[in-house]
């Protein structure tokens, strides 16, 4: 049997902050973060406003994605499981976002994910 994979031989997004740092860069700091869609939201109030949770393993992240980025990364936005989301930081009213300036989905890194974990899946079936 081989042996189980720790986290730093998962696939990892490249070069996103965690989630829990989000308070450090300065507020309009272009930054990228990754993580798994818990939440997308339309609201018919927000005038084509997207707003999406993202989660790490640190915690959440909100993103807000404007119309005119919306109709740029459409698919990215409908249908990642988990993206990466490059833009600026905003600070209102004790709540920090990222507005989506590039969305990219980067779902496939859950696929090679559960490839290397096949072997052990397989060793707990009866």
């Amino acid at each position: 049997m081989e042996p189980l994979l720790s986290p730093p031989d998962w696939p990892r997004a490249p070069v996103c902050l965690p989630h829990h740092l989000l308070h450090l860069p300065p507020e309009g700091a272009r930054v990228a973060v990754a993580g798994l869609v818990l939440v997308r939201q339309r609201p018919g109030t927000a005038k084509g406003v997207i707003f999406v949770t993202l989660e790490d393993e640190f915690g959440v992240c909100n993103v807000v994605v404007w119309q005119k980025i919306y109709q740029r990364f459409r698919r990215a936005v409908i249908a990642g499981r988990l993206l990466r989301v490059t833009g600026r930081v905003q600070r209102q009213s004790g709540v920090t976002h990222v507005v989506a300036e590039e969305v990219e989905d980067i779902s496939a890194l859950l696929d090679d994910l559960v490839r290397l974990h096949e072997p052990t899946r397989a060793a707990d079936q009866p």
